[in-house]
């Protein structure tokens, strides 16, 4: 895995020494002190030897934690032409002051675009403008052979090793089943993780024509257009499809109880799928869709969208927590009122997506810990080392340990913020989550060994993020799927020639007449004139398939169907 800073010569981070917290990785806590320096963790331990002039980080009463992985936002893919209103700079911004250090954003490759250019174009512009470390996933738009070259060449040159499909989206970028099955073959050849936008696209491009033709236009007509069904089937089919192609699947924005249902069951089964919640799915519900504030429900537009039963993030919460989804995302992708207002008069048209890359590590913590579902140690796999690890990039990143990247948060569990478009680092002017308690907060953020976030000060540096280059075949996932692939290789048995009697299928056939290829038999001349309703194409004459049976002269009905009757014979 290669590392790379943007420039060179770039300052090396600061010499830092946390002191008195408690280390917590996925696997085990414990007291220690961390020794940091040129952006590495260095020593982790009591009583460490450090050079004179570090600087010490207060952490005596709190958790000291790897930095977030955010595992999807998207701050540059366009919605119809409209592009996020929080770009690279100011959403990456509000990630470090949540305790987000690392974030994996979706490229959309456009209909007809090369990939290695839409990728190219995506990181020269992260490289200017992010302030913390970031690497993408690729959407593919449009499939097709074509495509095999260019993804070759960005796992095994670029550092690319994600690739999303959509199965929604209906004639701009919905794939069908054989191209979601060629294309994980593809994927899997090379190492790659196969994700899916989950809902069924030609059902919900029915119900929006139907709900467009009642007159129904608000935002309310997106999650009914949407429903839940849509998204399970989806989730269903994608997993078969990836089963028979055995490549991994990671199935994004899981927002129902059903889908998530299927992916816990599959992975009961031995599949290997990931699921991912996000922090709006996590914290709120699709009730919102029918505020009488239109600008209030447009904010809420995603697809999927949040499910309107109360109870659902609860449920995600559960299973979250249990294993069954394995990485907690933002899916950020925000919109001011404005460009959300391109959809007034037609739901279809609202640019969809939602904040949550700032809150996204104190939802989990707020929804998970401190409700008793998860403890420190599955708080920190679902928001960092999961996906480190599935996406190739652990242990440099989603873990504290020497030799990993000082990406580090100091985590307050007693701490609460309020949530406020008004304090929030965005610059939207609506919160999904306005006015939510929130309970554990980020008190320190060191991203790269040096503190971007202290006494609540953000300081973050535009373009100070770090582009980050993942290997193919995550052992995470490949692991797996080498196994799978070993035990299903088809194998014939090994039997003698068959030498008995072969039914003679072909003589049949020969008396069979040719199929028509039409209908019916052309007619020998038009008709002209009224139909004389007493003439039939059929006829008895000639001779006929029980000409071989005897015939009785008379046959004496004794009990007729509908009682007896006066008739004795039939002559």
């Amino acid at each position: 895995m290669s590392f790379q800073n943007r420039k060179s010569g770039a300052r090396p981070g600061d010499r830092l020494l946390i002191k008195g917290g408690k280390v917590v990785n996925d696997d085990q806590s414990f007291y220690a002190d961390v020794y940091v320096e040129d952006g590495t963790v260095r020593q982790i331990g009591e009583n460490l030897l450090v050079p004179p002039g570090v600087r010490t980080v207060d952490a005596y009463g709190q958790l000291v934690i790897p930095g977030g992985v955010d595992a999807n936002t998207c701050l540059l893919a366009p919605q119809r032409g409209v592009r996020p209103a929080d770009d690279l700079y100011h959403a990456t911004r509000a990630a470090l002051s949540g305790g987000t250090t690392t974030i994996m954003d979706h490229v959309l490759v456009e209909p007809g675009a090369s990939p290695l250019a839409a990728f190219q174009q995506w990181r020269e512009g992260a490289e200017l403008r992010a302030c913390c470390d970031h690497t993408p996933h690729l959407d593919i738009s449009r499939w097709h052979e074509g495509l095999q070259e260019e993804l070759e060449a960005l796992v095994k040159d670029r550092g690319v090793n994600s690739f999303l499909f959509f199965m929604a989206y209906k004639d701009r970028c919905q794939s069908s089943d054989s191209q979601l099955y060629e294309a994980f073959g593809v994927l899997r050849d090379l190492g790659a993780i196969a994700q899916v936008h989950a809902e069924n696209g030609d059902i919900i491009d029915e119900e929006q024509r139907k709900l467009l033709s009642v007159g129904i236009t608000g935002p309310e007509g997106h999650v009914l257009s949407h429903p839940e069904e849509v998204e399970t089937e989806a989730v269903y089919r994608a997993i078969t499809i990836a089963k028979q192609a055995n490549c991994p699947l990671y199935v994004t924005k899981v927002m129902s109880k059903s889908a998530a249902d299927v992916i816990a069951k599959a992975r009961k089964k031995g599949m290997v799928v990931y699921g991912e919640p996000i922090t709006a799915g996590l914290a709120t519900d699709g009730s919102h869709y029918w505020s009488k504030d239109w600008a209030t429900a447009a904010a809420f537009v995603m697809s999927p969208p949040l499910n309107p039963d109360p109870s659902t993030p609860q449920y995600l919460t559960s299973l979250l927590a249990c294993g069954d989804l394995q990485v907690a995302s933002s899916a950020h992708a925000s919109f001011s009122t404005a460009q959300k207002a391109v959809g007034k008069d037609d739901f279809t048209l609202i640019p969809e997506g939602t904040n949550g890359i700032e809150e996204r590590m104190s939802v989990v913590w707020d929804r998970g810990v401190s409700t008793g579902k998860m403890d420190e140690n599955e708080f920190v796999a679902v928001t960092s080392t999961n996906a480190a690890k599935l996406f190739n990039m652990y242990p440099r990143k989603g873990r504290i340990a020497v030799g990993s990247d000082a990406d580090i948060v100091i985590w307050n569990p007693k701490e609460t913020r309020t949530v406020s478009a008004q304090t929030h680092n965005l610059t939207v002017e609506l919160n999904i989550l306005e006015g939510v308690e929130l309970r554990g907060v980020a008190s320190v953020v060191i991203s790269n060994g040096r503190v971007v976030l202290e006494d609540g000060v953000l300081s973050a540096v535009e373009g100070a993020g770090r582009f980050v280059a993942r290997k193919a075949f995550p052992d995470a996932a490949y692991r797996r799927i080498r196994a799978r692939s070993k035990m299903a290789e088809a194998r014939g048995v090994p039997r003698g020639n068959y030498d008995g009697p072969v039914h003679d299928v072909i003589s049949m056939t020969r008396s069979v007449p040719p199929t028509p290829t039409s209908r019916g038999p052309p007619c020998p001349k038009t008709q002209t004139g009224p139909r004389n309703l007493h003439q039939s194409g059929f006829t008895l004459a000639g001779a006929q398939v029980d000409d071989h049976i005897p015939r009785r002269s008379t046959q004496r009905i004794v009990a007729p169907p509908g009682g007896r009757s006066n008739i004795t014979s039939l002559s």
